[in-house]
């Protein structure tokens, strides 16, 4: 499945903020206990809920069940302690939906022109902002587009093809070593009827997140996976990288770091994938 990329900067500026929500902070946590607020259900719609560095939007009483609250929050410091990062304590505002038609409605007249997704990250020079509707696969929407706003809450100007590739990794949750069983799978087919080869700098030249293919996200995420989880050290590339780049300075290449230090980097990286097959 296609992946949600970010608003295009142009897009988000001209829609800045959202205009019914109000905006205050808590230290409380969400009680999410069956029952547990009925009577305040109007509530939500007014007054959102902070908790770290969340601010939760919904129009529904959130489930009783807390895990994948919980596991959002977890994820800033996963993200931190797996790419050194610094944390931030800019805020991420999550609006959700209980109703997909609702979340469509709101999302093409906040975002008229905009494609249809399921979830959507938008980054704008007020606020950063996850829409989506609690559906199905809403752990896995989350996962991915509240990484975007981690990422982009401490670290300026990264490239499209990494932003996504990164949040792809992430998207999968504690326990699996960032793999992604359908990125995985895919490349395995493509590469066995030869409809496709590893080619980072072809990623790097990419800046339409709109016209980025199924196959863009998987080998995005194969390469990050790569750089975390293949030869002691290289992950030091990655977060190297990461460290490197600063506010209005144009983001280098980190291609050039990976070619300097892997041999043969396309196909250490596909020797990488036969691994994670296996």
């Amino acid at each position: 499945m296609r992946r949600t990329p970010p608003i295009p900067a142009w897009l988000a500026i001209a829609t800045l903020a959202l205009g019914a929500c109000r905006s205050f902070s808590s230290n409380r946590t969400i009680d999410l206990r069956p029952g547990a607020g009925q009577k305040d259900a109007a509530a939500y719609l007014a007054h959102p809920v902070t908790v770290g560095q969340l601010v939760f939007h919904a129009d529904f009483i959130l489930p009783s069940e807390n895990r994948l609250i919980d596991e959002l929050v977890a994820e800033r410091q996963l993200i931190s302690d797996r790419l050194r990062t610094p944390t931030s304590d800019r805020q991420i505002h999550v609006h959700l939906f209980a109703d997909e038609a609702d979340f469509k409605r709101h999302v093409s007249r906040r975002f008229p022109g905009f494609p249809e997704r399921r979830a959507i990250f938008v980054e704008t020079d007020r606020e950063l902002a996850v829409y989506a509707s609690w559906g199905e696969a809403i752990a896995e929407d989350l996962r991915h587009e509240v990484a975007h706003g981690y990422l982009h809450a401490s670290k300026p100007n990264i490239p499209l093809w990494l932003d996504e590739g990164l949040a792809e990794y992430f998207e999968v949750g504690r326990g699996l070593d960032g793999v992604n069983r359908m990125h995985l799978d895919y490349l395995r087919g493509q590469l066995a009827v030869g409809g496709w080869r590893p080619n980072l700098p072809r990623l790097e030249q990419l800046t339409d997140a709109g016209a980025l293919t199924q196959l863009d996200y998987a080998e995005s995420w194969l390469w990050v996976h790569f750089l975390l989880h293949s030869e002691a050290g290289r992950e030091t590339l990655l977060t190297g990288y990461l460290a490197s780049l600063q506010p209005g300075v144009p983001a280098g290449s980190l291609g050039d770091w990976v070619k300097a230090s892997v041999k043969d980097p396309h196909e250490a990286v596909v020797a990488h994938l036969r691994s994670l097959s296996k």
